[in-house]
């Protein structure tokens, strides 16, 4: 019998109309991977989730998102984690400022402004909140997938992972990211270089150790754009600010620059040299910025990426339909794949607890992954024109335009 968590919304209907359920075999514990889980559990529906990951604490998890009502948030609502999502985000998290390389202010909105309800929430705050939800034992760690199988033609797949372990599972669940090892047994597809490169840098404790640059920042986001150049500041929890240079350059470019594997006192001084007509104000969250300094370039899916419908396997976020984050969409759509996944899981399953056949699983994906690509596609062609925009020589101009007429950075 599947154990009740403390969050969870009342009794799983495991606990009340006990099923002979596929066994779920979800390969990453990011949001989408572990909201899957959740929703799952919720439905009275086991799933383990694989994560390459030694623990929950490996790794750094990354910046803030902001949660849409109609995706992310309606996932959480599922979950049964409302209530406590709105505890832990920070609702000022909305406030944003728009400027160009001078420091001229083109836009600026509060959180107390905002016509929709869109909190900020730390990646890491986020994830634990998914983990605490979920029973003991439905995470492994260290668990990294080698390769997937398939055993005959009924769906089944047979896991091997690094270290020698092995897995069969009835239904397996790509929520693996981008370079997924999982999407090759449904397409060919691999991600593309979207033209920009991020670095990432962090100025911690803030308020303490630079009031000045805490109060220019703000209480929420703060981002430049200008001459195919931008530095976007996003406050986070923990008194930290996250910033992302991003640049207009060709793949590869942060090797060619010296930038990579660079001296932390080196790499700072190449990335000044790059906003050496910045606005002081601005250049002060690379000049105060600790060691932390992350190349990341931008990668994508081509867009509208639909592949068959294969029976007992699918895929959810990240590797099934990549994107820069110029709409805000990423994690938002993965959660909204994870609910859907759940969904239709737990309503092709019979309530008498009988197990459920090869050929309702197979129709249960068949609808989820239309729903997938009628929701993800629209959001990618933003993505990629939002990033055209942004990285135009007059971006802050361009994106403060846009945002005058209804849309968002």
């Amino acid at each position: 019998m599947t154990t009740t968590s403390r969050t969870s919304p009342g009794t799983p209907r495991s606990a009340r109309h006990p099923r002979t359920g596929p066994r779920v075999a979800i390969v990453g514990a990011g949001p989408g991977g572990l909201a899957l889980a959740r929703v799952l559990h919720v439905h009275g529906i086991d799933a383990t989730v694989y994560e390459r990951d030694a623990s929950r604490a490996a790794r750094p998890q990354g910046g803030s998102l902001d949660l849409h009502p109609e995706s992310g948030q309606w996932a959480l609502r599922l979950a049964g984690l409302e209530t406590e999502f709105r505890r832990r985000a920070r609702p000022e998290g909305q406030d944003l400022t728009l400027m160009g390389k001078d420091g001229t202010v083109h836009h600026r909105q509060s959180s107390a402004a905002a016509t929709r309800s869109e909190p900020e929430i730390d990646r890491g705050v986020l994830r634990d909140l998914l983990l605490d939800s979920l029973p003991p034992g439905t995470v492994r760690w260290g668990h990294e997938l080698l390769r997937a199988v398939p055993l005959g033609d009924d769906g089944r797949h047979e896991l091997t992972f690094a270290g020698g372990g092995s897995a069969v599972c009835d239904l397996l669940v790509g929520a693996d990211g981008a370079w997924s090892r999982v999407r090759p047994l449904l397409t060919d597809a691999q991600p593309v270089y979207t033209g920009v490169t991020f670095v990432e840098t962090i100025v911690p404790d803030v308020d303490a150790r630079q009031p000045e640059l805490a109060r220019f920042v703000g209480r929420g986001s703060l981002f430049a754009f200008q001459d195919g150049k931008a530095l976007m500041a996003q406050r986070n929890g923990g008194g930290l600010i996250r910033t992302y240079a991003g640049f207009l350059v060709p793949e590869g470019w942060t090797s060619a620059s010296g930038l990579e594997g660079a001296a932390p006192d080196r790499a700072r001084a190449l990335l000044l040299d790059h906003f050496a007509d910045w606005t002081p104000r601005l250049t002060a969250l690379l000049r105060h910025c600790d060691d932390t300094v992350l190349p990341r370039p931008l990668m994508m899916l081509p867009i509208g990426l639909e592949w068959p419908t294969t029976p007992g396997v699918t895929l959810l976020g990240d590797a099934a339909h990549l994107m820069s984050p110029f709409a805000g969409e990423g994690a938002n759509l993965a959660l909204h794949d994870a609910a859907a996944l759940a969904l239709a899981l737990a309503r092709c399953a019979p309530p008498t607890g009988d197990a459920v056949t090869g050929v309702a699983l197979t129709t249960a994906l068949r609808h989820y992954e239309q729903d997938l690509y009628e929701r993800s596609a629209p959001c990618a062609r933003q993505s990629a024109e939002r990033l055209r925009l942004c990285f135009t020589q007059d971006g802050a101009r361009a994106v403060a335009e846009l945002m005058g007429n209804g849309g968002a950075p």
